[in-house]
């Protein structure tokens, strides 16, 4: 039970990112926040986590880790470079398009992306049911992007970053998959991606007007997307999913895109046209297919990563 409420929470702590930047200052830009959250999320987190994972090796100390070769450090470096790339894409959707209709497309974009860069690595081709839910997923990000605002077509640059955003952690996902596939400690991973992200993100702040941060409500909204929504965020689900199902978390995630949803209705006052909510519908339906295609996947590990792209996190 408590593994289940960690996931919870913490996709509900993802699912108040967008929010909580647009809540911010004035004289914010995606890459200043962007840069700003990943130093202080990832230092955290690189910090956190490597002290759980030193404690996972006090707890075995029979199991021999892997040996840390060129490609580890490549594919960990890897989920470093696209958690930091995430960042601004993420938050120049949101700038475009809103905090609900951004949040959803990067979710209902990362699994269905995930997916195809599996099969395009290992030529395993996916069930009917995945193919099905990516075929709703997909159709319902084109309706929200062709009438995703109260006034119309959404602003395509905002989609193209929200959607790179969701291919950033399609490749995040791949990389940490095969990283655990060859026994790197969990933690030690995510660790590791917190580390590099937080070190890449910090080269990007000599050339960002920082000056928000000055303000009270420029440092809370920082101090928030980096503590809560990365570093807590991250350590709660991580654990999480070492006492659930892959369809169980699968279908706790879903909480992200309904929370941030709710969000932006509630809170920033956002609207949809008719086709922005049947595009929310039609890819609600798909991603709550994902969950079901987990939930139906059995057998081996092989067969798991072929059928189950799900899940991980998608805001980060």
């Amino acid at each position: 039970m408590l593994h289940v409420v960690a996931i919870l929470v913490a996709a509900l702590l993802f699912g108040t990112t967008g929010t909580s930047q647009a809540l911010g200052p004035e004289g914010t830009t995606p890459l200043s926040v962007g840069a700003v959250r990943m130093v202080i999320g990832g230092a955290a987190l690189a910090l956190i986590a490597f002290l759980l994972a030193r404690r996972h090796a006090r707890r075995r100390p029979a199991l021999i880790p892997p040996a840390l070769r060129a490609r580890p450090i490549l594919l960990m470096a890897l989920t470093g470079v696209c958690l930091t790339l995430y960042q601004p894409l993420f938050f120049l959707g949101t700038a475009r398009n809103g905090v609900a209709v951004s949040t959803v497309i990067a979710l209902g974009s990362a699994p269905v992306l995930a997916g195809l860069l599996e099969w395009a690595l290992t030529r395993r081709l996916p069930s009917r049911l995945w193919l099905t839910a990516t075929a709703l997923a997909s159709g319902g990000v084109l309706l929200l992007g062709l009438g995703g605002g109260a006034h119309g077509a959404a602003d395509p640059v905002g989609v193209l970053g929200a959607v790179g955003a969701g291919a950033s952690f399609a490749v995040i996902a791949n990389a940490q998959r095969r990283l655990l596939d060859e026994g790197w400690d969990v933690f030690t991973v995510v660790g590791a991606m917190g580390a590099c992200a937080a070190a890449l993100s910090a080269l990007a702040l000599p050339f960002v007007d920082l000056a928000w941060l000055g303000a009270p409500r420029g440092l809370a909204m920082a101090l928030w997307l980096g503590l809560a929504t990365i570093a807590v965020a991250y350590v709660l689900f991580t654990w999480g999913l070492q006492g659930v199902s892959a369809a169980t978390a699968a279908t706790l995630t879903l909480g992200e895109p309904l929370t941030a949803a709710l969000l932006g209705v509630t809170v920033l006052g956002e609207r949809l046209s008719p086709l922005g909510i049947a595009g929310l519908l039609v890819l609600g339906t798909g991603l709550v297919l994902l969950a079901l295609g987990s939930r139906g996947s059995r057998g081996s590990r092989e067969s798991r990563a072929a059928h189950d792209p799900t899940p991980f996190a998608v805001e980060g």
